[in-house]
């Protein structure tokens, strides 16, 4: 950390910029974490892609198949491989307290720059704003790094724009992964978009939100690694074009990639997204690898269906 918990907001604000991407983990046939494969990921990813930050051991990177020991190396992993060179926020979600708690504290001690947390799981609706209050409380009090909200429909729930604004006066609450319908992240913008960086996963809705809702933070899946190569960063173009100001040529770019939007989405079998992106991946010349029970595996025919998609999709992937 390069702030204390009181200037938490203010550095977010300050640093906390572009686009950040949900990291894949990818594991050897073993089922281990393929760490060398992981670094060799990075590196294309800040060097060649130029990824601004990387979100850790989140959905995407399985982490609720990983032991705790697993979960606090991936974290100490991803920053030696970042070396100061892109940022990292580290996922210590979980259903146990003690273990969001230890996750976050192991982030702050090695290094990393922010953690996020996503709403946890409720097995009861009975005032559930108050509980989701003192759940976000509890663990702000224990460290000082920086937080990031995340909700999403996986919860069972959403949390509202009223919530979240109440949530962004802790003092080291920074930023939200807001994964829910537009009319509500739009809202949540007006009512703390001057206290927390809000942000959503989509891909698709990124530049809109650049140019209309003043956002500075893509926070974050797995595009900006999945749609970019070494020879075709068009989604990082768009980025900086919007940032600038230049919005028609911004969207010109955004909407050129729409067929490697289309390989990807109809191409991905309903119930196997991991094993999909990280065989796009292997297609990228990227480590993918296995995915870990009880996530499926692509069969021989999905994999033929992928390729040929990813063959004529229009991505660059050479000079």
């Amino acid at each position: 950390m390069k702030y204390d918990k009181k200037s938490a907001k203010a550095h977010s604000r300050a640093t906390m910029k572009g686009i950040w991407a949900a990291a894949l983990m990818p594991f050897k046939d073993d089922l281990s974490i393929n760490e060398d494969g992981f670094r060799h990921n990075v590196d294309h990813w800040i060097d060649d892609l130029g990824i601004d930050g990387f979100f850790i051991a989140g959905k995407q990177g399985e982490f609720f198949s990983m032991s705790l020991d697993e979960r606090k190396r991936s974290f100490d992993l991803a920053v030696d491989a970042c070396a100061g060179r892109a940022q990292t926020i580290m996922s210590c979600s979980d259903q146990n307290m003690d273990v969001v708690i230890d996750l976050a504290k192991h982030a702050q001690k090695c290094g990393a720059d922010y953690i996020v947390v996503h709403a946890p799981i409720l097995h009861f609706f009975k005032e559930q704003d108050e509980t989701l209050l003192n759940y976000y409380r509890t663990i702000a009090d224990k460290v000082d790094i920086g937080i990031a909200l995340w909700s999403h429909p996986d919860s069972g729930y959403l949390m509202s724009p009223e919530l979240c604004n109440k949530l962004a006066d802790i003092e080291n609450v920074v930023a939200i992964k807001y994964s829910v319908p537009r009319p509500m992240y739009k809202e949540l913008t007006a009512l703390a978009g001057d206290r927390i960086l809000v942000s959503t996963a989509s891909e698709e809705e990124w530049l809109d939100n650049i140019l209309e809702l003043n956002w500075q933070l893509y926070l974050c899946s797995s595009p900006p690694y999945l749609i970019q190569t070494k020879h075709d960063r068009r989604m990082r173009e768009y980025t900086d074009l919007a940032f600038a100001g230049k919005a028609e040529e911004a969207r010109r770019i955004r909407d050129s990639l729409d067929p490697v939007r289309a390989a990807l989405k109809h191409t991905r079998p309903a119930e196997k997204p991991h094993s999909h992106q990280k065989y796009w991946q292997e297609l990228l010349g990227q480590a993918g690898g296995r995915v870990r029970s009880p996530l499926l595996e692509l069969t021989e025919t999905e994999k033929r269906a992928t390729r040929a998609a990813f063959e004529s999709c229009g991505l660059k992937t050479s000079a």
